[in-house]
Order: structure tokens, then C-alpha cells, then sequence
């Protein structure tokens, strides 16, 4: 018979996400995930088989989580020009926060640090990506319909920029662009929408 499990598995794979939005997946060791979750090595494998199966329950709740936000904010009654305005600053005020070290987003990370060689990882990214692109083209094509957004432009092609504007502004503040160039980039957009 099997002994029962002592531990909160959910909060373990928090935890588990905190280490590897900190270092990443590849310098996060067995030994590093122990320690972030106060677990022993063969409870980690025996509950979640791998570090690969505990990162993909890991990211997955960072997804959830982020995507809640990104949601909620999308159905608040703002006009949509600016709930995508406040995801954008959103993303600056993070990017340009006083944590350090600055960690990014655990999505555009995985992006650039798995998804070429990892077909499981990169499926979950896409199916992400898939949600949040609907999601931004709902509240777009809404916008548009109460003349807050150009009715010219296609819907979906601004969600796209949306999620590439996301990405561009994590991937430029980790290159070294500071809180001024950022909130350049997004004045820039919201003229481009």
C-alpha cells in the first residue's frame, strides 16, 4: 500500500515555478527544486516523474494565472483601448520594477529557451498563444463595434500585435531598454491601433 503523500503538491509546484522563472529551465537543477519546494528528490520523482513533467505543471500554472489576469482585465468595463493600454504598462511596470533580479515572463523565456527543441513545451506555447490571441481579438472586434478601436484594421492582425508588443517589450527591457524607450514602444503602438 502506498504511503500517503505529506506535502501540498500544488504548492510545491509553485514553488517548483518560482525557481524556474528565476534560472530557467535548463539551470534549474534537481538539487535547486528540492530546495525551492522542501522536497526530497524521490518524493519530486515520485509524484511528478520528472523535472520535465514538473516544469510543464509549472508553467501551465503560470499560464492559468497570468492568463486569469490578462482576462479579467479584458472583461473590466474599460474601453478597450485602454485595457490594452494597461496590459502593455502592466508589462513595463514589471519589466522596470524594483525586484531583482528581473525575471521576465516564465511564457517568453520558455519561448526563447526550450520551444525550438521541445515539441511538448512548444504545443502548450502555441495553445497559450491560441487563447490569449482570441481572447485580445474578442475584446479588439468589441472595441471596434463601439468605435474605440480603427474598424479598417483587422481584428485579429491587432491581436497579434498585441502579443508580439507584449513580447518585444520583455525581450527589449532584457537587452537594456529602460522604463522611457518602453513607454515609447507602447505610445507607438496605441497610435498603430
Amino acid at each position: 500500500m502506498a504511503r500517503p503523500r505529506k506535502f501540498d503538491e500544488e504548492r510545491a509546484v509553485g514553488a517548483a515555478m518560482e525557481a524556474f522563472w528565476a534560472a530557467g529551465y535548463e539551470a534549474t537543477s534537481t538539487q535547486d527544486l528540492c530546495e525551492a519546494t522542501g522536497l526530497g528528490r524521490s518524493s519530486i520523482y515520485n509524484t511528478f516523474k520528472s523535472k520535465h513533467d514538473l516544469f510543464e505543471r509549472a508553467l501551465d500554472r503560470y499560464m492559468a494565472e497570468r492568463n486569469g489576469e490578462l482576462f479579467a482585465l479584458l472583461e473590466s468595463g474599460l474601453p478597450v483601448r485602454e485595457k490594452i493600454r494597461t496590459h502593455l504598462r502592466r508589462v513595463i511596470d514589471e519589466e522596470c520594477g524594483d525586484e531583482e533580479p528581473r525575471r521576465g515572463c516564465l511564457v517568453v523565456n520558455t519561448a526563447v529557451e526550450v520551444a525550438a527543441r521541445d515539441e511538448e513545451v512548444a504545443g502548450e506555447l502555441a495553445r497559450d498563444y491560441r487563447l490569449r490571441l482570441e481572447a485580445i481579438r474578442t475584446a479588439i472586434a468589441s472595441g471596434q463595434r463601439d468605435g474605440d478601436i480603427d474598424a479598417g484594421k483587422d481584428a485579429r492582425m491587432l491581436a497579434h500585435l498585441v502579443i508580439a508588443a507584449v513580447g518585444g517589450l520583455r525581450v527589449s527591457a532584457r537587452c537594456g531598454a529602460d522604463r522611457a524607450a518602453l513607454e515609447g514602444v507602447m505610445e507607438g503602438f496605441m497610435a498603430a491601433l
